[in-house]
């Protein structure tokens, strides 16, 4: 009907529902239409269509996606117990030291009875026949002592002058002044001053195996302890290297004293000399070493002193010795 007044068709009112559900069959067509081309599309490339996915339920994108999923962990499971169930290898035993040890320390290590004690003059030539090294050995005695190492009158340690030497040679370094300069190179000192050897140490450079310096110069290496300390370089009155005596020092020195202490474990570890020496020459630094590690017992000790010892060679076997 037209509107007498205007002359105009009135409008169509519309409710709100009419609106949604025309928009939702609209937005249904078009999503139809999408799917009918992409199956054309499909068709023309050779390859079958298909079939639209569902809104909800068990062909929709989600479900779908959920059922992928759990095919796939299902697939790794079943991987999982397949590799369980099958054998596996025996874990091999681990080798022991003569096993993973040379062909030469083997043949040599036959030579000794582990299950004997040999006196300390059969160790010694046992260690000289038992040497599987190519170069001259040390030959090494290593004492293990009944005492606590934390306690200090338990930390034993003392110097030992070796009858027949330790077999180095060993550059003997003086710090001193004036005129004690000239006196300790004539003593055999290889390198003797004071600002010539505080300027090697002050680069870090060490080219000395002994430092020997009197008491009154000890305050001047001070700040080097950080540098000599853990080398065992820094002097000691204990060792000897700090004395009035330089010549007496510098002769010991070269003559093979040598310093022992024990280690957190209560053991000393000591060379006493090279494989060229000789059962006979060995037998004499082991000698005075064990003299003078038995004079150093501590009073306070009242259990057993000395537990064991063995001598031994660089690269070779041990000898268990009866003391």
């Amino acid at each position: 009907m037209v509107d007498k007044k205007t002359g105009l068709k009135p409008k169509k009112v519309v409710s709100s529902k009419q609106e949604v559900a025309s928009k939702k069959s609209k937005a249904v067509k078009k999503e139809e239409v999408i799917v009918e081309l992409e199956a054309v599309e499909e068709t023309a490339a050779g390859v079958s269509p298909t079939k639209p996915l569902a809104k909800a339920g068990r062909r929709s994108a989600k479900a779908l996606k959920k059922a992928e999923e759990l095919e796939a962990k299902e697939t790794r499971k079943a991987a999982k117990a397949e590799v369980e169930a099958a054998p596996k290898k025996p874990t091999p035993k681990p080798r022991s030291r003569m096993q993973r040890a040379g062909k030469k320390y083997r043949e040599v290590a036959k030579l000794i009875d582990k299950n004997k004690t040999y006196s300390l003059a059969e160790a010694l030539e046992l260690a000289v026949k038992t040497s599987a090294a190519a170069f001259d050995a040390t030959v090494e005695l290593h004492v293990n002592l009944g005492v606590d190492p934390k306690m200090a009158d338990q930390n034993v340690r003392d110097t030992v002058t070796l009858p027949a030497g330790t077999g180095k040679k060993l550059l003997i370094a003086v710090f001193t002044e004036g005129e004690e300069i000239a006196k300790a190179k004539s003593a055999g000192a290889d390198i003797a001053g004071d600002t010539e050897l505080l300027a090697q140490l002050d680069k870090e450079e060490i080219n000395f195996d002994v430092l020997i310096t009197s008491p009154n110069l000890m305050a001047r290496l001070g700040k080097y302890a950080k540098l000599l300390g853990p080398k065992g370089l820094m002097p000691n009155p204990k060792s000897g290297t700090i004395t009035t005596d330089i010549g007496r020092a510098i002769k010991e020195a070269k003559a093979g004293r040598v310093e022992y202490r024990v280690d957190a474990a209560g053991i000393i570890h000591l060379g006493i000399g090279k494989v060229s020496f000789g059962a006979e020459k060995l037998s004499q630094n082991a000698d005075a070493v064990l003299t003078s590690i038995r004079a150093a017992k501590p009073s306070s000790l009242k259990d057993i002193y000395i537990k064991s010892a063995y001598v031994t060679t660089t690269m070779g076997p041990s000898i268990k010795v009866a003391l």
